[in-house]
């Protein structure tokens, strides 16, 4: 393996830190139940996890609407109205049409910062004007050149019922109108994935059903001396998006994971993420089998778990095995940089999703936003029916909660308040969250084809009623998710609080015969840290063999080892008294405690 430094990794760092995004993709012929799939984690420090609404309407010609950054709510300018505009419930919109996306950031000198249309205002503008993948790409490909474009380098997964496009979009510097991008179809018996580094290399121009790309994608790249090969061999990323050791280990990797999940060629791949070569992956591979929307939900809460790159086995993981890392990524020790690995899911998700588009059904039943907040880790997906025009209590800003305004009736603050329970003691815990969790989303999966049969049968009758029977499903699940949650919560703090482990009955706390609780378990360090532990520290916490230690008292029955010596000693020295008694035929008794207790 080549020696890799970070020297090059801190622009690319800096972006992956402020907003980091994943999303996996499955063709509607790769996927189990011929659905087109797409996920996306928001992953970022500075965003608050809720569920945007944008309401279906009718708008007078001439009308004006602002712009605001999606990430800091900085205003930028103001655009003109679409006439029609459809109803948009997370990142999803009334037709199905979902679309996703990863910031590369690329070469920060083409972000033109005049622009008015930044990545986040562009995919909900898209969401709200557009029925369909390739009319998305225009609508937002227009905006961009009408308005400019304020971001940096972005991928955007953009995907309906029957088709899903990756389009990678940078600007053309401070002034310069507009952006260059290109767009290519995943194949439909393909998955491919994306995760803040451009995937793009080359491309068939001549293919128009596949691909789509600005006039000046390649000549833009010769003016600024990017790139001066011939056309064919032009690659969007080496030209706009260089490779750097981040944007191969901490986003690149994130691919390669998901690849190695489903497909027999991660160790073909490896190489590439390793640094020993730069061949990089392919944009899309075909799967080993068919995949399902709770594949993706899992795959969401990948940690390298079960390969080279497993962060939950070495030291960083601490004795309970917590398969995540703290910001920075990269870390000086002396004159030395180090890193720490980058998984698919990471603490600071503001929410994620798991989008199904079947085009098999209606529009109103076929979009199911699977969506949770904080990261897929710790998270349940709840199904959010594209059709739903009422966002649930829990995931909006109830109480005026926001990212530094916490409140109990908030989803984003109770997942992420159980979470950070658990990551202290992650093996521990992490138990009880898989079972809710799963229970949860079992109870979720199994009720949905009988939900959707009861909303097609309203739908014949009266569209307006099945939409808002999807909107109360959708609200109640969230909402009995939110109530569980939170009671989850309150029984993790009761079960584990101050280091010990409550003891549990036919799955109650236990009491004993008059009623009170039964006691507690010491479950202590595991063995692998205690070794490490003694290593690490030699003999300082040698235990003298000529002193007997008390601890702290204990309770109960629950009798130290240092006690049960004591109670020894005790012992022996009546009885080493009787036979001294017995010797000299005396009988005074012992009278004095401190005899014994000074023993």
């Amino acid at each position: 393996m080549k020696k890799l430094t970070l020297s090059v990794a801190l622009a690319v760092a800096t972006v992956v830190n402020a907003f980091a995004c994943t999303n996996l993709i499955v063709g509607k012929n790769a996927s189990a139940d011929g659905s087109t799939i797409v996920s996306y984690s928001a992953d970022s420090y500075g965003l608050f996890g809720e569920l945007y609404h944008y309401p279906a309407g009718v708008h007078k010609k001439g009308t004006w609407i602002d712009v605001h950054e999606w990430d800091t709510g900085k205003y930028l300018g103001r655009i003109e109205q679409a006439r029609q505009t459809y109803n948009v419930i997370g990142n999803m919109n009334e037709f199905q049409l979902t679309i996703g996306e990863t910031t590369f950031g690329g070469r920060p000198e083409l972000v033109d910062t005049t622009g008015i249309i930044d990545y986040g205002s562009l995919i909900y503008l898209g969401l709200q004007r557009s029925r369909t993948a390739r009319e998305a790409i225009k609508v937002m490909t227009e905006l961009v050149q009408e308005y400019g474009y304020y971001s940096s380098g972005e991928s955007f997964t953009i995907a309906d019922p029957n088709e899903i496009w990756i389009m990678e979009m940078i600007g053309k510097g401070p002034g310069v109108r507009g952006a260059v991008w290109v767009a290519v179809r995943v194949p439909d018996d393909c998955i491919s994935a994306h995760a803040n580094q451009s995937r793009i290399h080359q491309f068939d121009m001549s293919d128009k059903d596949n691909c789509m790309y600005s006039p000046d994608v390649i000549s833009f790249a010769r003016e600024k001396g990017y790139f001066d090969g011939v056309n064919k061999d032009f690659s969007f990323a080496k030209a706009y998006a260089p490779l750097d050791f981040g944007a191969r280990r901490y986003c690149e990797a994130r691919v390669w994971s998901y690849f190695n999940m489903f497909t027999a060629r991660g160790n073909e791949f490896l190489p590439y993420i390793l640094g020993d070569t730069d061949t990089p992956m392919p944009l899309f591979v075909k799967p080993d089998r068919k995949i399902s929307v709770q594949d993706v939900k899992n795959a969401m809460r990948d940690h390298y778990e079960g390969t080279p790159l497993d962060i939950s086995k070495d030291f960083g993981a601490g004795p309970y095995h917590t398969p995540y890392r703290l910001s920075p990524l990269s870390f000086k020790v002396g004159d030395k940089e180090y890193f720490n690995e980058r998984p698919i899911s990471t603490q600071q998700s503001g929410f994620v999703f798991v989008a199904q588009m079947r085009s098999t059904l209606p529009d109103a039943i076929g979009g199911v936003l699977w969506f949770g907040t904080d990261d897929a880790n710790m998270t349940v997906f709840t199904p959010v029916y594209c059709c739903t025009d009422k966002v649930p209590v829990c995931y909006s800003r109830a109480d005026g909660a926001d990212y530094i305004t916490f409140s109990w009736n908030s989803s984003f603050w109770i997942f992420n308040w159980v979470a950070n329970i658990v990551y202290p003691r992650y093996d521990l815990m992490i138990g009880d969250v898989r079972a809710t969790q799963a229970e949860l989303e079992n109870t979720f999966n199994d009720a949905q084809e009988g939900i959707e049969s009861a909303a097609a049968k309203l739908l014949e009758k009266d569209p307006a009623k099945a939409k808002a029977f999807l909107t109360n499903y959708t609200n109640m699940t969230a909402q009995s998710t939110f109530d569980t949650w939170k009671r989850l919560g309150e029984f993790i703090i009761v079960k584990y609080n101050d280091g010990v482990v409550r003891k549990m009955k036919d799955g109650k706390f236990e009491r004993n015969a008059i009623g009170q609780p039964a006691g507690v378990e010491r479950p202590g360090y595991p063995k692998e840290f205690l070794e490490e532990y003694v290593k690490q520290t030699g003999d300082r916490y040698k235990m003298p063999l000529s002193l007997i230690h008390i601890s702290e008292p204990t309770r109960q029955a629950e009798i130290s080892y240092a006690v049960f010596c004591l109670k020894k000693k005790k012992k022996e020295y009546i009885l080493k008294k009787k036979k001294r008694r017995n010797k000299k035929k005396t009988k005074t008794p012992i009278t004095s405690p401190q005899q014994i207790d000074g023993i």
